[in-house]
């Protein structure tokens, strides 16, 4: 794990200068991955969530903890029980705590920009299975990161002046009308009404979005759809 650590260059992950300490990140991350008792884990804790992927005091959160997110799984599958509480704990902050203007997104690789929020969500559910055997703290994480949805266009089909769009969803869209961005290419553009037409069933992904004054074309295949709150989340 700590070849993982090793290969980011923290020191060139942006983040505000007040709030993100790269060598907090790198010493936090390596003593956290091997800690081997309660005290050696809270001290590791304590660099993480003092500027190195969150900063706890003031409730905010920097785009190193999207880089960490995976790594802090990592943790959470392989290091000691001590060491797992505390990595669970650092991801429901990152999650939960809102960013600095300037450094609300990290790049994907399509060119666009994704909020940060919605890119830890995206790496807590590719590892539900592992939480969900961590029992209310996994699953409870995962909830949380439900609330961050993304729909991947697949095909589109006139309604009338709407557009239904088919595709898979990702994280649970409440009923009712949402704004969304549409991220294709580098471009972003924000979609003023978008309803859940049919959600997914028997574990499916599969689901079916409205989308208000839109013709299908122009909501082509592999566009993707994020929450607009999302992107409006600044500290």
């Amino acid at each position: 794990m700590l070849d993982e650590i090793n290969t980011v260059d923290w020191f060139r992950v942006p983040g505000p200068p007040e709030w993100y300490e790269p060598e907090r990140a790198i010493r936090g991350l390596r003593a956290l991955s091997g800690s081997a008792n309660l005290v050696q884990a809270a001290e590791a804790g304590s660099l993480l969530g003092g500027g190195g992927i969150v900063h706890d005091h003031s409730g905010a959160v920097p785009p190193a903890a999207a880089v960490a997110a995976p790594l802090l799984l990592d943790i959470v599958e392989q290091s000691h029980p001590a060491a797992q509480e505390v990595a669970l704990g650092l991801l429901d902050e990152a999650l939960s705590c809102y960013p600095h203007a300037g450094y609300t997104r990290v790049p994907a690789p399509d060119g666009t920009a994704v909020p940060l929020c919605c890119a830890i969500a995206d790496h807590l559910r590719a590892r539900s299975a592992l939480l969900v055997r961590h029992g209310k703290r996994g699953r409870s994480l995962l909830a949380e990161a439900a609330a961050h949805w993304r729909f991947e266009v697949r095909e589109c089909v006139a309604d009338g002046s709407d557009t239904a769009a088919f595709g898979s969803l990702a994280g649970s869209l409440p009923h009712g009308a949402h704004t969304a961005e549409m991220h294709l290419a580098d471009a972003i553009t924000l979609l003023s009404e978008v309803t859940l037409e049919y959600p997914p069933a028997d574990g499916s992904c599969e689901a079916c979005l409205r989308v208000a004054a839109r013709r299908p074309g122009e909501l082509p295949p592999g566009a993707v759809l994020f929450s607009a709150d999302c992107g409006d989340r600044e500290h």
